[in-house]
């Protein structure tokens, strides 16, 4: 499989501008003028819940109902609810993929399906061990059901996707679940990462981006490719599609990070100002800190100041909004929001290495640009 250790590594913060208001996210690009997003997401979820919800329904109470109110299926006391489900970008690009090698959209559905159910897995876990009370604007499940519940049904989601591949009973099949297994460990070595970064005074932005590619990017390469393997692609074809999603993935997450400090609480679904309660060691934090100048010092010295504070979980709201600032000031902000433009046109021009039907690369090339234009 692809090594996504490209050559193509980030640039020094210390050269971004500092001081100047910038917007959160970059400005639109041209492919979801011409491919309509929210109908390519639309029939990724409508395709995928379906076998989702009946693998959902083979696990033993009360996981199936702990499960089925994670998804936003049902509320906190059991009554059917139509909740936000989240952006369905990873099953869109499953089923999306598999049109590349000439298959029907369909046969994308158990990758499309088993990566959800492996992001899910992760969310369960990452929410309780991050103290997350809030997720898609209601309580989180350890919240409501209990860190032990969290933990099981995490498991179980994982070993749900692992048998929706196999039980296809195919070459594709197996090839399909051993990228997706590969995936998965990425990912539990950036959440093991990203915690461990908690508890550091400084991280440099090479190993800022190696956990957010560990985190996101390994799991959105899975999902760009797994419905193409599904479909008999070769593993060149395979490769260069994790490439694209690999690179998707930390444009993804460089937004996430600036929506994590900067994000409207009614758009996101989480705390004001919540990466920075979490003390986490985001892109916009960690490249402002590489930074020179008296805003990244006041930063440095503040948050050095933070990990040894006993009262750090009764900040007010200005407290951390000076540190939002002191980061905008020494240009984190702006460094972030430009590396997710970058990694977004290392993504797309990807897709050149392959053939595929214009109508396919175009909803790729939308797909991508929804990422970086997003609000929550």
């Amino acid at each position: 499989m692809l090594d996504h250790q490209q050559a193509t590594g980030p640039r020094t913060p210390s050269t971004a501008p500092r001081g100047e208001t910038v917007p959160t996210v970059p400005p639109a690009p041209k492919a979801a003028d011409v491919v309509d997003v929210t109908a390519l997401l639309e029939r990724g979820r409508t395709l995928a819940t379906p076998v989702l919800r009946a693998a959902i329904g083979r696990l033993a109470a009360p996981m199936d109902t702990v499960s089925a109110y994670h998804f936003g299926w049902i509320d906190a006391q059991g009554r059917p609810a139509a909740g936000d489900g989240g952006k369905a970008v990873r099953p869109a690009l499953a089923v999306l993929s598999a049109e590349v090698t000439g298959a029907d959209p369909e046969v994308g559905i158990p990758g499309a399906v088993a990566v959800e159910l492996v992001h899910n897995f992760s969310l369960l876990h990452d929410d309780l061990m991050d103290g997350d009370e809030q997720r898609r604007h209601r309580d989180t499940v350890w919240k409501v059901h209990g860190p032990a519940q969290a933990i099981l049904v995490g498991d179980a989601l994982f070993a749900l996707a692992n048998e929706i591949l196999l039980e296809l009973g195919t070459v594709e099949a197996g090839r399909a679940t051993r990228r997706l297994t590969t995936a998965t460990r990425a990912l539990i070595d950036g959440q093991a990462q990203d915690i461990s970064y908690e508890h550091r005074d400084r991280v440099s932005v090479e190993e800022c981006l190696e956990m957010e590619g560990n985190k996101t990017g390994a799991l959105l390469a899975c999902a760009s490719s797994i419905g193409a393997v599904l479909g008999g692609a070769d593993d060149r074809t395979a490769d260069t599609l994790e490439k694209y999603g690999y690179h998707l993935g930390l444009a993804f997450q460089a937004v996430d990070d600036l929506l994590g400090i900067w994000g409207d609480p009614e758009a996101t679904g989480k705390q004001t100002w919540s990466d920075l309660r979490q003390r986490k060691k985001s892109l916009p934090v960690v490249a402002a800190l590489a930074a020179s100048g008296p805003a990244a010092d006041q930063l440095g010295d503040l948050l050095a100041a933070d990990a040894k504070s006993s009262d750090f979980e009764n900040f007010s709201e200005e407290e951390f909004a000076v540190r939002a600032a002191l980061i905008e000031e020494a240009g984190g902000r702006e460094w972030t929001a430009e590396e997710a433009r970058r990694q977004h046109t290392i993504a797309v021009d990807a897709l050149n290495a392959i053939d595929m039907p214009d109508r396919v690369r175009a909803q790729f090339t939308a797909l991508a640009d929804f990422v970086v234009v997003r609000k929550r």
